[in-house]
């Protein structure tokens, strides 16, 4: 009698999200001991370029050019590769110098000697003000997450989060509240898959009030990783964009490995809280419901 072969068992779902959150974190856990990316490096190098301006300059910019992102001066844009504009008006701005005593003048205070602080009226330019060279940015997830992110969005929804869009979030992606996430509208499909991730993983591992709050570079660190393993279990192309994002809040290897067993269990969460909804009647309200928050933004 012919010995019969015998089929692996099957996987449950929670089975299947943990071995694909291990296989990922091991990956995530070789690109951040590889260090930066080259896209890293030229994106760090361009922003050191931008000063910091001081709160009453901040003050300025905005009531001159309410809807400033990046600001620089002129010859800072040009190192960059960008010119501005012509005919575009400067943002008014003061600027610290020191000026030294005139040698003919005479004192009765010795401390008269000292270099005396003035101000004065500089110029600077904000990027919509100029052309040239695209500024380096970091990597970013690509690919195409077809009816998954439809399926995140009604997940994150049927757990009781709200997730709503805008147009301006300050400069940021997106943003976790406490039982409600806003995405920056118009991300391309894969990103707006990734930042929701990342949100929902804050949602769950940080907006707990009766848990001590981590720092600010554990909280990147956890909610970055979390987004890469998902972003990975559907098959986006995921590249070193994690890896750039939690070195730019300063976390490492070792960071991650602390927060492992935190990361793995978020991130099995929201994988089969995705499998669930697909499994489910698909409901095209609700996607069209996406979509018209979507274009209402735009």
């Amino acid at each position: 009698m012919p010995e019969q072969s015998s089929s692996p068992p099957q996987l449950s779902s929670s089975q299947r999200a943990k071995q694909i959150a291990e296989q990922a974190l091991g990956q995530l856990s070789e690109q951040l001991d590889a260090g930066n990316s080259d896209q890293l490096d030229a994106y760090i190098q361009a922003m050191s370029r931008f000063h910091k301006y001081s709160f009453s300059n901040i003050m300025l910019i905005v009531s001159q050019r309410p809807e400033a992102s990046q600001v620089a001066g002129f010859h800072t844009w040009r190192k960059l590769g960008r010119t501005v504009k012509r005919g575009e008006k400067g943002i008014a701005i003061f600027a610290p110098m020191k000026l030294k005593p005139r040698g003919d003048q005479t004192y009765q205070d010795p401390d008269d000697h000292a270099p005396q602080l003035f101000f004065r009226v500089v110029y600077v330019f904000d990027i919509s003000q100029t052309e040239g060279e695209p500024l380096p940015e970091p990597a970013r997830v690509s690919g195409d997450p077809g009816d998954h992110l439809g399926s995140l969005l009604i997940a994150a929804r049927s757990a009781g989060i709200t997730v709503e869009f805008s147009q301006d979030l300050g400069g940021a992606d997106g943003c976790s509240k406490g039982g409600s996430i806003l995405l920056r509208a118009g991300m391309p499909p894969a990103e707006q898959f990734s930042v929701l991730a990342h949100e929902w993983a804050h949602e769950i591992l940080h907006q707990n009030k009766d848990a001590p709050r981590p720092s600010k570079t554990v909280r990147e660190t956890e909610a970055e990783a979390v987004a890469f393993v998902v972003s990975q279990a559907i098959g986006l192309v995921t590249g070193p964009a994690a890896s750039d994002y939690i070195r730019l809040y300063n976390g490492d290897t070792e960071t991650l490995t602390t927060s492992l067993d935190r990361i793995q269990r978020a991130a099995c969460v929201i994988i089969e809280a995705i499998e669930e909804s697909r499994q489910q009647k698909y409901c095209p309200a609700l996607v069209l419901s996406h979509a018209v928050e979507q274009s209402k933004t735009r």
